[in-house]
């Protein structure tokens, strides 16, 4: 995978959908992932990722809160990306579920609220073989 990811992005940022509903927090982890060479598009709730993933097909990583409000909560919004677009990763966090919950996929990657960005930042680097 990292061969892959070096020839698909050269230079280029790779762009990540960042969803959480707290508005400052998704607000944090814009600007870490910028600072760190990230492009980066939000969505307030899964119902407006959805739209986005089916408007944009540049969009590389999916960022996602698992509790939010709508139809459509993080989980369910991994399960769909799954399997409309199995080849774009996901990263799940949440401060109301742990890495062990059952619901969370064993091969999704989970970070725990409060994170750092270094560890969010980490996380992305080592999905694109930046790490």
């Amino acid at each position: 995978m990292r061969g892959l990811q070096s020839e698909i992005h050269g230079d280029r940022r790779p762009l990540v959908l960042i969803v959480e509903d707290e508005h400052f927090v998704r607000m944090m982890a814009v600007d870490a992932l910028q600072d760190a060479g990230y492009a980066t598009i939000e969505a307030e709730d899964g119902d407006r990722a959805l739209t986005l993933l089916d408007e944009r097909d540049d969009i590389e990583l999916v960022f996602t809160d698992i509790r939010m409000p709508g139809q459509i909560d993080g989980l369910d919004l991994a399960r769909r990306i799954q399997s409309f677009r199995p080849r774009t990763p996901v990263v799940l966090t949440s401060g109301h579920m742990f890495e062990g919950d059952r619901d969370i996929p064993a091969s999704t990657p989970f970070l725990q609220k409060p994170y750092r960005a270094a560890a969010l930042i980490g996380q992305l680097d080592r999905i694109f073989g930046r790490a």
